[in-house]
């Protein structure tokens, strides 16, 4: 049987952190799989046997790149990404939709989120454009 849902194929190791092309700064690893969750035609997108790493500098343009130094600009990134747009309407929790702005106003949703995570309630590998939780996004108290 083949398809979405049979056994994963042995994923190859890739370095942990790699330099993003643009900026020149070493980012962390981030899955093809939550690439194409987030990227607008993941349908012309081709995946190579290489990492992948997600940017996270708000100065840069670059969202997602590759080993061989591919990128994947915002352009390109159906939704904003948190960390790289200050404005409050942009998403810090993406599995629950909570904005910077609830975050900052409300303590509860940060309570919140993190009960659901505790929980293993949450989609952060796909959801999240960095594959990864949320949970650091949040305003510090």
């Amino acid at each position: 049987m083949s398809g979405c849902c049979s056994s994963p194929r042995q994923e190859i190791s890739y370095p942990k952190k790699h330099v993003c092309p643009k900026n020149g700064q070493a980012y962390g690893q981030v899955s093809a799989t939550t690439i194409k969750h987030h990227i607008k035609a993941p349908w012309e997108w081709q995946a190579k046997e290489q990492g992948y790493y997600f940017c996270s500098d708000p100065a840069c343009d670059v969202v997602y790149f590759g080993q061989d130094d591919s990128f994947i600009e915002a352009s390109a990134v159906r939704t904003k990404v948190g960390v790289k747009d200050p404005s409050g309407d942009a998403l810090i929790c993406y599995c629950y939709g909570v904005t910077r702005e609830e975050a900052e106003n409300n303590p509860q949703v940060r309570d919140f989120v993190l009960e659901e995570t505790k929980q293993k309630r949450c989609s952060c590998t796909t959801k999240n454009p960095a594959g990864n939780c949320c949970l650091a996004n949040f305003p510090k108290n």
